[in-house]
């Protein structure tokens, strides 16, 4: 139904306008939205079809590199016991990531930079926690990942952004942990021996999402998602959570905030940090953003703040 003229009232003519202006752009917004979220989940649904065929056809190579040789059993203990994130999993579910890293080990190339020498060892403990996301969804999901390097700490990248103007501005920036849209992961050993606690901090599974929300070609926060799941919830959901956060880091309390703040970065570090929460500190996750811990349950599917009650205070707050 149009618009009838509105009258000009105690606001004036000017401000109702603007306030029908708002409105109007508001409604388009949200239309495009939903929109682009349908479209999204027509892309998603065909593209997880690909990933489930493409898992049947690894599944019978894969059954024949398992068969020639497993993990080692002590080396397979130790990674558990050093870490309390893997540690709590269930009996059967570190049966199926000892398969995986062990396909994981097979199919991706490490290699050390800057001086660093990598052992055996540092490989498992990269693959165990890499492995972690995918558990139940398969090596497939990791398709578009091919490298990991590793150096001995923090290393400097370097960036260059044109404003509107056409203007380049050039910075350093201090990384722990890197994702190349066509390259390698790059991670900092350093990190990744901070990893695996249980303390919300996880440089390696931040940056295997990075990879996971790769797939659909874009790095925006918005992985591919199953049959069955909805994409314009998801954008909902976690647009919602997002900027929330957004607006919490920018107040006054911000001791109160138990989401590490580079969350707020953009969605894709929001889908990247809360994802590290999911499986490093899930009860914090789902009680400060419930919604985005169940879709992330949906997505990952595993419940890890299950695993946390059984494990007792392995995942506590610090």
């Amino acid at each position: 139904m149009p618009r009838q003229p509105a009258k000009e009232g105690p606001h004036g003519e000017g401000e109702l306008e603007q306030d029908l202006e708002r409105e109007d752009a508001e409604e388009k917004q949200g239309q495009e939205g939903q929109k682009q979220a349908a479209q999204e989940e027509e892309v998603g649904a065909a593209r997880s079809d690909t990933l489930s065929l493409m898992g049947f056809l690894s599944r019978f190579r894969h059954s024949r590199i398992l068969k020639r040789k497993l993990l080692d059993e002590e080396a397979w203990g130790d990674i558990l016991g050093q870490h309390p994130i893997l540690d709590r999993l269930s009996a059967e579910e570190k049966g199926s990531l000892r398969e995986l890293v062990t396909l994981f080990l097979h199919e991706k190339t490490f290699e050390g930079a800057d001086g660093l020498a990598l052992t055996g060892f540092m490989r498992e403990v990269i693959s165990a926690q890499a492995c972690l996301p995918i558990l139940n969804l398969g090596l497939e999901w990791y398709n578009n990942w091919k490298t990991v390097v590793v150096v001995p700490d923090v290393f400097v990248a370097e960036h260059t952004e044109y404003d509107s103007a056409g203007v380049a501005h050039e910075w350093d920036e201090d990384k722990s942990g890197e994702s190349w849209d066509s390259g390698p992961v790059i991670l900092s050993w350093k990190d990744v021996e901070a990893s695996g606690w249980g303390d919300g901090y996880n440089v390696i599974i931040h940056e295997a999402v990075h990879r996971l929300d790769l797939l659909d070609g874009e790095v925006n926060g918005r992985p591919v998602l199953h049959k069955g799941m909805s994409a314009a919830e998801w954008l909902e959901v976690f647009s919602r959570a997002y900027e929330d956060l957004r607006k919490r880091t920018r107040g006054r309390k911000k001791s109160r905030i138990r989401i590490d703040e580079y969350a707020a970065e953009s969605d894709s570090e929001f889908f990247a940090v809360t994802s590290e929460y999911f499986f490093e500190q899930p009860r914090i996750l789902r009680s400060e953003y419930p919604d985005v811990y169940r879709l992330l349950s949906q997505f990952y599917r595993q419940q890890p703040a299950e695993r946390a009650e059984r494990a007792g205070s392995a995942c506590s707050p610090r």
